[in-house]
């Protein structure tokens, strides 16, 4: 079969679904007849003419009139000779006149008034007309070259959509490639010659007017905007799938001449439409879906187009659902969106913004954009205003005050502390319900004191939090509270569709060699007067890794490390650094010396310098200007005297260069963003969350980090991004100084286990808020009980401190005392009944013991010991150079089967190696086994066949070297095939009647030894793979009914469900025995039918998300 005929038999799938999804096929013929005969003319003018008349009609004074044939005839014109002004600008301007109509005057009754001519119904999608063409040719005047687009999708007659097909065998990228030449190439002056104008070019730019590009190989689809870069085109998922709306129609043309001229039937060995085409082409062309996609779920960011991923569409409609319904009280329902960071969160609040204007049930709804500091503030409004939305930012409290008076403003950005301040200035509350707060990162933003003082002024408003990161399973009280989860896109999703990198572990470490003596000595000289438990708590907390990580000679020995690590991996890559400091002092000496070793160039963004406590306090030292690891001493230099009024210093000269800490920041950041220096940023608290550079690579921490603070902060090096060069970011690299592997795990494991939450988990986890409240008088009674003589009089604070510090009984229980009173003030705080019915004053009274009882604290936790302390360690702490605890190895697992990135970092782990460290083809094949067994080790629940396929060819290739069976060459050789087929994800042989169903895949390969004994692959031939044809058969009958049983009782948390989950396992039982009677399948025992329902059980689970133990409580009570 010819190429031609090869690409029309894979069109006619799309072709068949597409006029069943009520597109209507024109001919070659009838599409240039409809452009009247004009090649170069992209529009079916004809069409285009017959629905303006059809949907535009003039109602005035009670009568209704048409426009005029002239109006009709200017309005395709003015379409068809938009001015040209680049792919992407010219296509904004088509799609705000698609969106907004055109302005006319139209005589009546002898006036001349302007009236709005529509191209398009985006109301009611069925009153536009939709077609489809195949193998559409377009030109240039004045041009010979014509070029033909596999399909195009028409509305009105206007070209929406053009869809690229190519046979299976090509890969996806080529397909994406083609389609983006169209775009760059296809069309420029320089492609053809000086001597055309901007003018003739316009007309043929068909892209000018298209909503969506596909492209397709049939096992592989993906979809973008004009403009979007091959990197950044999307997979499309549906979360839950009709069989029968991928089904084609026999009966589709009928011209039955013209049905066998246009469209195949699929093959005669039962090849199936692909799924992920056929899911593809239904979400995104479905005429309805459509204008949806054109009208709602795209923006302009700055002049590039973005469209909608499959998570952003459906959260949103998820979310609008949501609110539709009211509550008790009549209110709109809040909740929770809880899409990964790096996922798109910004744009779809502004996609949801643009849904709710659109939405009918509301009037005149207002948005406010809550988030709880400056740059993000700054980037969300940002965001919305790149967007044409046109937010006003309130950035104090009297703005934000007036704004919402007034009413006028539809779209307001501020941060939650600008409530209390608008409120402390006059009392104001907003009743409406069509008042929508979306808060961003509402894991710290919606749930705190501020946020009680939020809802004071809109208590009836409907609140929509965005999350990066989940929250944690002490905070379900608070999730539950604030209207439960709406959706939810995790890591591992994100992962698996591309939307973000993998993020790879390096652990290194720097040995630290305290001198013992010394620092014994030392601390019995200065602590005299403490008590032995106060001792040994300070020396708990100094000797922690925090404070070692501090001392100078540890942060010269990382600067260094990270001088050559940096160089060594990214240096001239085009990718960038982050390093997050232990402290502002911290970070100004690792700059210094980053800057010194002349290695790496670097930038420090810090907040500004604390002041809340007295001069006296600073502390006067040398500063070492490096620290030699050979001879173990400190380098004086020039005796310059450095101290810890060093930041203020710092911070002041900022403010000279820049300006405002705003110009600070800003300069910094777009010179690491898109200059050659810094290499590395180097931060603190900033920038940890809502930092988006995607250069951003690899990510050096040198301090602890916890729960949300860690998964956020690793976040950074985590998106996509392609180098000028078109090369794609293939991983991004976290390096730990700090020893944050456990809190890693920790917070990784809270993060999965909140994964799978669901109803039933919050409302076990609600506790009452108003118990919690009822205890705080009781609280706060005992504490100043516990701080009164004898005769009832409240000790001065001076006196309590030292009862404090020299009586550890008493200590111990003003601490614990102090903790609860402290968690359910906050607890409180963030409560509308409390806020509203306890007196004002009482609240203060709380507030400012609140204040008093910490200041206490603070003055028993030794501060007065901190300077000290650290100039011993940083006398008395030598250190050695960094070692690598391991190799980098993933944080989150990763399918490498839907990663070509893990490949590439493969390759790359591979190639970093050098002769020295594998100097022979022996060694090198020896590294090679064990990373793909890591590889298949992800297989093992997924597809355990596979898995055990693979692994024992690894191992026989293994046991033939060492019995040397194979030369080195031979073993090397042997087992680069193996990972080659390891890696193109080879099955083996599968019979056609399985091609495109991975689950039944799955299946078969479970099943099909039980029915056919071991397959031999010692050869590595595949064509010895092969069962018997009647086996075959058997195993591949059995595999799609298996199939379609998970099916049939498939549901909603389906694994939740016991007694779903053991009709399944019967049903299984039914089938093979049914199978074995019947003489359609080999002979099987009750323990082999019960070995394979329990792996195709476990192969089940593995492939279907939302697991939980009912699988295993099946397994051990048996099925009935």
């Amino acid at each position: 079969m010819d190429t031609t005929s090869l690409n029309k038999k894979y069109r006619s799938h799309i072709l068949t679904q597409l006029i069943n999804l009520g597109f209507t096929f024109l001919t070659p013929s009838q599409a240039l007849a409809a452009r009247q005969g004009k090649i170069h003319n992209v529009l079916l003018e004809d069409i285009l003419r017959e629905r303006v008349r059809h949907l535009n009609r003039i109602h005035y004074k009670g009568s209704e009139f048409h426009f005029t044939e002239e109006n009709i005839r200017l309005a395709i014109e003015k379409l068809r000779n938009t001015k040209y002004e680049g792919l992407c600008k010219t296509n904004e301007t088509i799609h705000e006149r698609l969106t907004l109509g055109l302005s006319l005057e139209q005589p009546l009754e002898g006036y001349a008034k302007s009236f709005t001519l529509r191209y398009i119904d985006w109301q009611n999608w069925t009153r536009n007309a939709f077609h489809v063409a195949s193998n559409f040719p377009i030109t240039l005047w004045q041009s010979p070259q014509t070029i033909y687009l596999d399909i195009v999708l028409f509305v009105n007659g206007i070209p929406f959509v053009i869809i690229e097909s190519v046979p299976p065998q090509v890969p996806i990228e080529q397909a994406i490639a083609q389609s983006v030449r169209h775009q760059q190439g296809g069309y420029s002056p320089a492609s053809f010659g000086r001597n055309l104008s901007t003018q003739n070019l316009l007309t043929s730019n068909i892209f000018s007017y298209v909503q969506v590009v596909v492209a397709t190989n049939q096992k592989t689809t993906q979809f973008g905007a004009i403009g979007t870069p091959a990197r950044f085109w999307s997979t499309w998922k549906e979360p839950v799938w009709d069989e029968q709306a991928g089904k084609g129609n026999d009966a589709i043309f009928p011209d039955a001449a013209l049905s066998r001229k246009f469209l195949h039937k699929p093959d005669q060995q039962g090849e199936a439409l692909n799924a992920e085409q056929t899911k593809t082409i239904h979400g995104l062309c479905l005429p309805e879906r459509l204008l949806e996609f054109s009208y709602k779920f795209n923006v302009f960011d700055n002049g590039i187009r973005k469209i909608a991923r499959h998570q952003q569409y459906f959260a949103i409609k998820r979310i609008l659902a949501h609110i539709r319904v009211l509550d008790a009280e009549g209110r709109r329902r809040g909740g929770i969106i809880w899409h990964t960071q790096g996922s798109g969160k910004s744009l779809t609040m502004v996609m949801l913004a643009r849904s709710l204007a659109e939405e009918t049930g509301i009037s005149n709804p207002r948005i406010v954009l809550v988030t709880d500091r400056k740059d993000l503030d700054e980037q969300i409004k940002n965001t919305f205003a790149a967007c044409d939305m046109a937010p006003q930012r309130a950035k104090t409290g009297r703005d934000l005050l007036q704004l919402v008076s007034e009413k006028k403003a539809s779209v307001i950005t501020t941060l939650v502390q600008k409530f209390d301040k608008a409120l402390n200035i006059r009392k104001y509350q907003d009743d409406s319900i069509d008042i929508f707060m979306l808060i961003d990162e509402s894991h710290r933003t919606q749930f705190g004191a501020f946020a009680a003082r939020m809802r004071q002024m809109f208590p009836n408003a409907c609140y929509l939090g965005f999350t990066g990161t989940p929250l944690m399973e002490k905070e379900k009280n608070n999730f539950a509270k604030f209207g439960g989860l709406i959706d939810c896109y995790s890591i591992s999703q994100a992962i698996q569709d591309q939307v973000i990198v993998p993020l790879l572990y390096e652990g290194r470490h720097i040995e630290m060699h305290p001198d013992k003596h010394a620092l014994d000595a030392w601390f019995e000289r200065h602590t005299q007067g403490l008590t032995d438990a106060e001792k040994a708590r300070l020396k708990k907390k100094y000797s922690g890794i925090e404070y070692l990580n501090k001392t100078e000679k540890a942060i010269y020995l990382q600067s260094l490390d990270i001088s050559k690590h940096f160089q060594a991996g990214w240096q001239n890559s085009g990718y960038k650094g982050q390093l997050v400091a232990p402290s502002k002092a911290a970070a100004l000496t690792y700059h210094n010396y980053l800057t010194e070793i002349g290695l790496v160039s670097s930038a420090v963004i810090i907040s500004p310098p604390d002041n809340d406590f007295p001069s006296t306090h600073i502390r006067r030292e040398r500063k070492r200007r490096a620290w030699d690891p050979q001879t173990q001493q400190g380098k004086i230099g020039d005796d310059i005297e450095i101290d810890s009024d060093d930041v203020s210093r710092f911070w002041q000269k900022m403010i000279r260069r820049y300006g405002s800490e705003e110009e600070y920041n800003k300069q910094i950041i777009n010179r690491f963003k898109y200059g050659n220096d810094p290499e590395i940023l180097i931060v603190v608290d900033k920038l940890q969350t809502g930092f988006d550079a995607p250069c951003n690579a690899v990510l050096y921490l040198t301090r602890p980090l916890r729960g949300h603070t860690l998964l956020q902060t690793i976040a950074r090096v985590n998106r996509i991004h392609e180098d000028e060069g078109g090369r794609s970011k293939p991983f991004g690299l976290v390096v730990d100084y700090a020893g944050i592997l456990g809190e890693l795990n920790k917070a990784l494991t809270q993060y999965s286990a909140f994964e799978g939450f669901d109803d039933e988990d919050l409302a076990s986890a609600l506790v009452s808020v108003h118990e919690e409240i009822e205890k705080l008088p009781r609280q706060h009674a005992e504490l100043q009980k516990l701080l009164t003589n004898d005769q009832g009089k409240s000790w001065d604070d001076e006196e309590i401190r030292n009862r404090l510090l020299h009586n550890e009984a008493l200590q111990n229980t003003f601490r614990k005392q102090l903790s609860g009173f402290c968690n359910t003030l906050d607890i409180a705080l963030t409560n509308d009944a409390f806020l509203a019915n306890i007196p004002a004053e009482e609240q203060r009274e709380y507030q400012r013991d609140h204040e008093r009882f910490q200041a206490l604290k603070a003055t028993i936790d030794h501060h007065d010991h901190k300077p000290r302390i650290e100039e011993m360690l940083n006398t008395h702490i030598q250190a050695d150079e960094a070692i690598q605890l391991n190799p980098p190895e993933y944080i989150f697992p990763v399918n490498t089967r839907f990663n070509a990135s893990y490949w590439a970092v493969s390759r790359e782990v591979e190639m970093s190696k050098s002769d020295d460290d594998m100097p022979s083809p022996a060694n090198r094949a020896n590294h090679l086994a064990r990373i793909t067994r890591n590889t298949l080790a992800e297989y093992k629940g997924w597809n355990s066949a596979f898995y055990d396929k693979f692994s024992n060819l690894i191992k026989q290739a293994v046991d033939d070297f060492k019995e040397k069976r194979l030369s080195d060459i031979e073993y090397l050789e042997k087992i680069k095939g193996i990972r080659a087929r390891v890696e193109k994800h080879e099955h083996g042989y599968i019979p056609s009647t399985l091609q495109g169903k991975e689950n039944a895949i799955a299946f078969y390969q479970v099943v099909e030894p039980y029915f056919s004994g071991p397959v031999s692959e010692s050869t590595g031939n595949t064509s010895t793979d092969r069962p018997a044809p009647k086996d075959m058969e058997a195993a591949s009958r059995a595999a799609i009914a298996l199939d379609d049983i998970f099916h049939r009782h498939w549901k909603v948390r389906f694994w939740n469900d016991y007694d779903t989950v053991k009709q399944v396992m019967n049903d299984i039982d039914d089938y093979f025995y049914d199978e074995v009677n019947e003489g359609c399948c080999p002979e099987l025992s009750v323990e082999q039918m019960d070995e394979i329902i329990e792996k195709v059980m476990e192969t089940a689970r593995n492939r279907i998300p939302a697991y939980s133990e009912t699988y295993r409580k099946t397994k051990s009570t048996g099925r009935q």
